[in-house]
């Protein structure tokens, strides 16, 4: 499914927001609302929002001043306003932004699946209510999902991808590309109340909202103390006077009515707070605390804010768990949704749940946890999968594994170099087995350093004694394998560098392929590119549940230059890798693994240990065996059709369309291509 045109209903300030962050990424939109002043409201809430950003860019020096208002321009004329349905028939894929009351948005719905083609996504930006319940006023739910912004839309780069009891796998993923499309940074769950964020965050500040109001604590104190302490962005009041009090009270009230009043909690204060309009900075900032800053709330007792901080981190690492037991999300989504939706940014040093229980230790925390649920009862039990690590000797980065697992690369490096910080790093076991760590920063895509220090570590393994027999191919960024090229170093390179070093990573994904080591890649998060294509050099890949593969070079103008022309068809057939390859759309972990692009999917904290395995196993076979196998499961013309890539690439490479599609890429805008 492909979106050229979108929709939004519901033209309020989420709703006007949600229209600009489509248009600005070239996709036209239509908002619709009710009545004229309702989508004049979400158009000059869309213009703002845009003026500030293009007028940044100019502030900047980035863009003329002339250019800022073409640009603002062009944004705004992709945005249509309407009062009804009838530009709805052309329309691919509609967000609905209304009330959040079940009734009113199954009203919404069963109209939209009367006035779009039968192709369209109906998605909604609810923050908390059931997709299939949403799905059942349609016709088609299979085509409803979940695609929930965080406020503010133009600002927050999260979006939760919801999957309904009915939403199809081709929705989910349509979703997955759109949101990407969008610029905005997608994690996928099921369905349950709250979702991932809203749930987690809401368990972790209820018990905040149950001291104060228990014990009549100051609020203006809790926010300075919690505020300050490196575990929440802001201080809890400060931000639910953000957000808006009657938002946040919504999802707390769905959350108590769902879970009980023993995990989540309700502040009375709130409700009243809610119920005399006292909505926060949507209501002249009068909320938690008035226009002037001061508490609206009774209280006047001075808190104690360690251990505030303390039942705030165990609730939210708790109910994090719980999410994971579930299967509602995957670990690592979990910990990108709180970083990406919450604000809580490793760089500030505010660290995700997993993260930070890993960074702390898993049986300290169990520690901890078990005397909090001596003191405050059930809802600080430790929850089973806690227990599970640390009884496997699991405890986080101080074991090298916990939720994550963390990188115990050898004293001597091969790669090492005075001049240079390795770009892989490798780590020898005593079973036959050895781990090469990608950790070329925060994409770490395939740069001319990696497939030479990959390329040494490779050389070190082949003449390792006691012998390596199996070699892991592992990320040790959490969040991603490697999300593809280097794009900025091809820019840099002249056609001699560039050929030779298509030339040497050919060569050595060749090698891997036919030499007697087995190779494993334990593909965590995306593999897009030449991560994709060095993962298809190995022989087996272990996915974890949030990886996601593709092949997106045709979205700059360019073709695959690492295999990926030749390796795809052979694992997922010619029609499937054609359409992967022109369409450059990524497919998710479980299509990859019904296709045969990946041997095995596992859960995301168990990827290492699964690779691992696999490695141990296929390092006990025999070797002179395992040598014959892959030297003649490597035969063929796949040689011949590596050369005809290599041409390609190059002719490819040097086209006007190509410099376009990479410069695009570069400047964070749609490319134009022109044939040539």
């Amino acid at each position: 499914m492909f979106v050229f045109k979108a929709a939004v209903v519901g033209a309020g300030t989420m709703g006007g927001q949600i229209a600009q962050t489509i248009a600005a990424a070239g996709i036209p939109v239509v908002l619709k609302d009710i009545d004229d002043a309702l989508v004049q409201a979400g158009l000059e809430e869309a213009a703002n929002v845009t003026r500030g950003q293009v007028g940044k860019l100019a502030e900047k020096g980035r863009i003329t001043a002339e250019q800022a208002e073409a640009q603002i321009e062009e944004i705004l004329g992709r945005i249509h306003g309407t009062t009804s349905y009838e530009r709805f028939g052309e329309v691919d894929f509609v967000v609905e932004a209304v009330p959040e009351r079940m009734e009113i948005k199954q009203a919404v719905f069963a109209e939209l699946d009367a006035a779009t083609p039968g192709h369209a996504i109906l998605a909604s930006n609810t923050s908390s209510l059931s997709i299939t319940e949403m799905g059942e006023a349609t016709l088609r739910p299979e085509n409803v999902v979940g695609f929930h912004y965080f406020y503010p839309a133009s600002m927050m780069p999260l979006v939760e991808i919801v999957e309904g009891e009915e939403t199809s796998a081709e929705t989910v993923t349509t979703a997955l590309t759109f949101a990407q499309a969008i610029r905005k940074q997608p994690i996928t769950c099921a369905e349950v109340p709250g979702f991932v964020v809203n749930r987690i965050l809401n368990a972790g500040i209820s018990e905040i909202w149950r001291e104060q109001e228990q014990k009549g604590l100051s609020i203006k104190l809790i926010d300075e103390g919690v505020g300050a302490a490196g575990v929440v962005p802001v201080g809890p009041y400060y931000l639910v006077n953000l957000l808006g009090l009657d938002t946040v009270l919504h999802v707390a009230e769905h959350l108590v009515e769902s879970y009980g009043e023993e995990r989540f909690y309700v502040p009375k204060g709130m409700q009243k707070l809610v119920a005399d309009g006292k909505l926060g900075a949507k209501t002249g900032g009068d909320g938690f605390y008035d226009p002037q800053g001061e508490p609206n709330i009774a209280g006047d007792n001075e808190p104690d804010v360690a251990e505030l901080v303390e039942l705030l981190s165990l609730k939210t690492l708790i109910e994090a768990c719980l999410v994971l037991e579930e299967g509602v999300a995957t670990h690592r989504d979990i910990d990108f949704g709180m970083m990406a939706g919450a604000g809580l940014d490793p760089r500030r040093g505010l660290l995700p749940p997993f993260m930070k229980a890993d960074s702390e230790g898993l049986d300290t925390l169990l520690e901890r946890m078990e005397d909090a649920q001596e003191r405050h009862g059930e809802r600080f039990t430790p929850p089973t999968i806690l227990r599970r690590l640390v009884a496997q000797g699991r405890l986080g980065q101080k074991s090298g594994q916990g939720f994550y697992p963390y990188p115990q690369p050898d004293a001597e490096q091969p790669a090492a170099s005075s001049s240079k910080v390795e770009v892989v790093k490798l780590e020898t076991r005593t079973d036959g087995v050895a781990i090469a760590w990608l950790a070329n920063g925060q994409m770490n895509s395939i740069s001319p350093q990696v497939v030479e220090d990959l390329g040494t570590v490779w050389t070190h393994v082949k003449a390792a004694d006691p012998p390596v027999r199996a070699l892991v191919i592992a990320s040790s960024n959490p969040f991603l394998f490697c999300a593809g090229a280097d794009i900025k170093a091809f820019t840099t390179m002249d056609e001699s560098s560039g050929a030779d070093l298509i030339n040497g990573a050919h060569a050595l994904f060749r090698e891997l392929e036919a030499n007697g080591i087995v190779t494993i890649a334990a593909v965590n998060g995306l593999a897009f590119g030449g991560g994709c294509e060095l993962a298809m050099a190995c022989d087996v890949r272990i996915a974890a549940r949030s990886a996601i593969f593709g092949q997106p070079e045709i979205k700059l103008g360019i073709i695959p230059g690492f295999g990926g022309t030749q390796r795809l068809p052979r694992l997922v057939g010619e029609n499937k890798a054609l359409e992967m390859n022109l369409i450059g759309d990524p497919i998710l972990a479980d299509e990859a693994f019904e296709l045969g692009l990946a041997n095995r999917l596992v859960d995301d904290h168990e990827l290492l240990d699964a690779a691992v395995q696999w490695a141990r196993k296929l390092a006990g076979q025999a070797p002179v065996a395992v040598s014959e196998i892959k030297r003649v499961s490597a035969a063929g013309d796949l040689d011949e059709g590596i050369e005809a890539e290599k041409r390609a690439f190059a002719a490819v490479l040097s086209s006007a369309d190509a410099k376009e599609g990479i410069a695009a890429f570069l400047g964070k805008r749609a490319p134009r291509f022109k044939g040539s």
